[in-house]
């Protein structure tokens, strides 16, 4: 089996970007041409003489990118040990570098906003990688997988984070290049695969018992971006703020530390179990968690709440088709779960779930359950019949608010209940470690003997798959670990590990709150509400307050500060790739006044409040002073309301790839203020630069449900 290399040297020559691996001295090196970008596989022996200017040690390859001028190499410079799992290290990102494959002479703005864009995206990004296991996929699906295929190979495409910028590298290996046209199989230990999202590895006890438990968020790589920004589907059934969570549970394993090489880790592990006669034995579950499956989108108009538009669900049906097809096929039966409001401006979002869901079945059986506090308490569609593979798909709403408000978070276990025979049928999966000799020693530290499979998926969503999400996705996270440790004889039945051990219940509770303010951060900007519940287990009104300075920052970052953030998305992922000697794209093309409101409005305040508390001489009229502060009191005014009341003006958009109800909303706000009888005049009739060209991908006049 052919693994990432641990230690690679870059040497920077005039003519070439070299890498090579120290400890592996007979592997070919790796050169990237400058400023061409060819890529070679070099005879690393016959280097030793190639005049360099500097050599530098990194972790690893992140990927290539094609800009607007040039292309650049994206290098991981330090990697921070985070953990062992089966003995094999999982390291974070902790810092990178870009190599330029031209010196550029001449500052270019758009040049600069790309690379500025790229650095402050990958600077923050949680991304984790393995040099000896696949991170991308999850323990079940690892079990399944031939072991001997490169580790890039094996990954799963969905949650191969950096799939596109090593797509140079994969298509030189794939089909080689410039007087190499074969394949290339020797590139493989240079192409290594990172994931997004969260992971953390805690080697702990629980009742004097060792082990390790981790807990892993994959997210998708694609339709990845912001929280107003991405919504619902997109035509190849990807759904917005997809994640992939599982929860893994390790016995016996004796290879914990932060030190030595996995091989020596692995031995230590083999004698060790040998000694007392124990097996490593591996536990994962696995939940997952998606947009609403629908074409749909909150549009941003510095209101507090945005307007929801969706598009007819018959327009929606083949996307979601392919959404679920995928999901069935790699999960098996998917278990819907809703937490949408049942009244407000969430309604729609939650009748579309349904009707897409009731297109998906065949012959759906709905039934709905009410009580006292809310009329529609559990609502599920599903059906008896086995007709089809979309027959595997049981949606069950649960009115969330209406069942915790005043606090009553614990009214969320309802959920669980109704839901324990699913859960029970669902399983989970469980596997040991094969100990045979001569299979230990292998690189990827043992054949997985499965002993039970997760047969099936539950899929929460709320209107931003965060808050409500995170609670339920740590509720069914509980549940199961409680079956496991009552399955492993660790529990009695019908007893709780938050009973038994306080001190592994605040570390489960923390690890959960961690992962919800993690996802919540890549999606929204903020940290998540209600982590209080998961850190505490009760809400206080303490939480409260900061879930309100929470919702006051979303509204700032999602309506100012959102737009950068996801054409960083775009340009990382590749949804947008800039064209080599394209014109400017970061331009603001709004009208002169337009753009001149809000500095009015700043200095209307500077004027007011320097006129409110500037000193006065004593015999000074008081009447100029006041005529001043009202004058610019109305006029900060008036630029307020115009900014709020033509919103779409000023929420900081993408401009990488704009959204098509965006872009009509805009048209549509601009020709409002040219028909006002006192601005109109002032705007002008043309944003000089703007092209219909950009705008080619608005799907203009679809049919759509507000």
């Amino acid at each position: 089996m052919t693994l990432p290399f641990r230690d690679i040297n870059v040497q920077t020559a005039s003519d070439a970007y070299i890498f090579t691996s120290p400890s592996s001295p007979n592997a070919p090196a790796l050169a990237i041409d400058r400023p061409t970008g060819d890529i070679r596989l070099l005879d690393a022996s016959l280097l030793s003489g190639k005049r360099v200017s500097r050599i530098t040690s990194i972790a690893g390859i992140l990927g290539v990118i094609q800009l607007r001028l040039d292309k650049y190499i994206i290098v991981i410079t330090k990697a921070q040990p985070v953990g062992r799992l089966r003995g094999h290290m999982v390291y974070k990102v902790v810092s990178t570098d870009i190599l330029p494959l031209r010196e550029r002479q001449v500052s270019d703005p758009d040049e600069d906003r790309f690379l500025n864009l790229l650095r402050g995206f990958i600077k923050p990004g949680p991304m984790y990688f393995s040099y000896s296991v696949d991170i991308t996929n999850s323990f079940q699906r690892q079990a399944q997988q031939d072991a001997e295929s490169p580790l890039w190979k094996r990954a799963d495409d969905r949650f191969f984070w950096n799939r596109f910028i090593q797509s140079d590298l994969i298509n030189f290996r794939n089909s080689g290049g410039r007087g190499q046209p074969a394949p290339q199989p020797n590139i493989d230990p240079y192409i290594l695969p990172v994931i997004f999202g969260m992971l953390e590895i805690h080697p702990t006890t629980f009742k004097g018992t060792p082990l390790t438990i981790a807990l892993i968020s994959r997210r998708s790589r694609h339709r990845a971006g912001t929280r107003y920004f991405t919504r619902g589907l997109d035509d190849q059934g990807h759904a917005a703020n997809y994640n992939e969570t599982e929860q893994v549970v390790i016995l016996n394993d004796h290879t914990t530390g932060l030190g030595g090489s996995s091989w020596q880790q692995q031995q230590k592990s083999s004698s060790l179990a040998d000694g007392v006669g124990k097996e490593m034995q591996i536990l994962s579950y696995v939940q997952t968690r998606g947009s609403v499956p629908a074409y749909w989108a909150e549009i941003n108009t510095l209101k507090y709440t945005p307007k929801i538009q969706i598009r007819a669900i018959e327009a929606a049906y083949p996307a979601a088709k392919a959404h679920f097809d995928e999901q069935i096929r790699i999960y098996g039966d998917n278990y819907l779960v809703n937490l949408v409001n049942q009244k407000g401006r969430e309604v729609p979002v939650k009748e579309a779930y349904e009707k897409v869901v009731e297109m998906l079945v065949s012959r759906p059986k709905e039934h709905v359950q009410g009580d006292q506090r809310t009329d529609e308490k559990f609502h599920t569609i599903e059906t008896a019949e086995k007709k089809s593979q979309f027959d595997r798909l049981h949606y069950i709403y649960f009115d969330f608010h209406a069942e915790t408000k005043g606090l009553q978070m614990h009214r969320a276990q309802l959920l669980i209940d109704r839901m324990r025979e699913a859960l029970v049928a669902q399983q989970y999966f469980r596997a040991s470690v094969d100990s045979t000799p001569g299979n230990n020693n292998k690189t990827d530290g043992g054949r997985l003997d499965v002993r039970s499979l997760q047969t099936s998926v539950v899929r929460t969503n709320c209107m931003d798959c965060l808050d409500r999400t995170n609670v339920v996705q740590s509720m069914l996270a509980r549940w199961t670990l409680d079956r496991m440790f009552i399955d492993l004889g660790l529990l009695a039945r019908g007893s709780r590990f938050a009973d038994e051990d306080a001190a592994f219940e605040l570390m489960f509770r923390n690890m959960w709150a961690d992962n919800a303010d993690v996802v919540s951060n890549a999606y929204s900007g903020t940290g998540a509400m209600k982590t209080d519940l998961t850190r505490t287990g009760k809400r206080t009104k303490a939480g409260a307050l900061q879930d309100g300075n929470v919702a006051v920052t979303r509204y700032c970052k999602n309506n100012f500060l959102d737009g950068p953030r996801q054409d960083a998305f775009d340009l990382f992922l590749g949804v947008y790739q800039p064209s080599v000697g394209g014109g400017l794209v970061f331009v603001d093309r709004r009208p002169v006044l337009i753009q001149a409101v809000p500095y009015i409005a700043a200095f209307g305040l500077f004027f007011v409040l320097m006129g409110m508390y500037s000193p006065r001489l004593p015999d000074a009229a008081v009447w100029p002073m006041r005529l001043f502060i009202l004058f610019w009191t109305g006029v900060t005014g008036w630029a307020l309301w115009f900014i709020f009341n033509n919103g779409m003006l000023y929420v900081n958009w993408p401009k990488l790839n704009p959204r098509p109800w965006a872009t009509e909303g805009y048209h549509e706000t601009i020709s409002r203020v040219r028909k006002d009888k006192v601005l109109g005049p002032l705007v002008a009739r043309h944003e000089r630069g703007l092209s219909v060209a950009r705008y080619i991908n608005a799907e203009e006049g679809k049919k759509r449900i507000e």
